[in-house]
């Protein structure tokens, strides 16, 4: 795999966007979504996100998107303002290359400038390590489980909150 490029997202890698997500949400209990969003669903998120000024990025290896990460807002009410919880999905195809880590890395320092304090991860405990490996390597620890809230592919599934501090006065107390 070529060296990867992350950047932000365009309206030309919605399509790849949504075809990445399809596959977990066919495939996987990795999201307890039961339909794939289309493009223009995509499209629509990626203006929200724009909007409260948090990244959208994809990962490009050899000219295709074969990766994203995004940031949203952690709750809607006002005080969670300076909270964001990050998403990331790599190509079933591509993974196990770096990408991830690199789009999360990417969305850390893009949610710092932003003036995050936190950085929430919210888990689906799929009994693959992955995702829960990711996470920690990029400083994040677990919060708290959260058991049995999920229903998917006829079985019950657990989260795991991940969090990490992004400046100094966001670490625990």
């Amino acid at each position: 795999m070529s060296r990867p490029t992350v950047r932000a997202v365009t309206d030309a890698d919605l399509p790849a966007v949504a075809g990445i997500f399809a596959h977990y949400v066919r495939r996987s209990v990795a999201t307890f979504e039961e339909d794939p969003p289309s493009a223009a669903a995509w499209r629509r998120k990626r203006d929200e996100i724009a909007a409260r000024g948090l990244p959208f990025l994809v990962a490009e290896a050899g000219g295709q998107v074969a990766g994203y990460a995004y940031a949203t807002a952690w709750r809607d009410k006002p005080g969670y303002r300076h909270t964001a919880e990050d998403t990331v999905y790599v190509a079933p195809d591509s993974t196990g290359h770096g990408l991830g880590r690199s789009l999360l890395e990417a969305v850390i320092e893009q949610c710092a400038r932003a003036g995050i304090r936190q950085l929430v991860a919210v888990v689906a405990d799929t009994g693959i390590p992955a995702s829960l490996a990711l996470h920690r390597a990029c400083g994040f620890v677990e919060a708290g489980r959260l058991r049995a809230v999920g229903w998917k592919h006829g079985r019950w599934i657990d989260t795991v909150l991940m969090q990490r501090p992004l400046t100094a006065d966001g670490a625990a107390s």
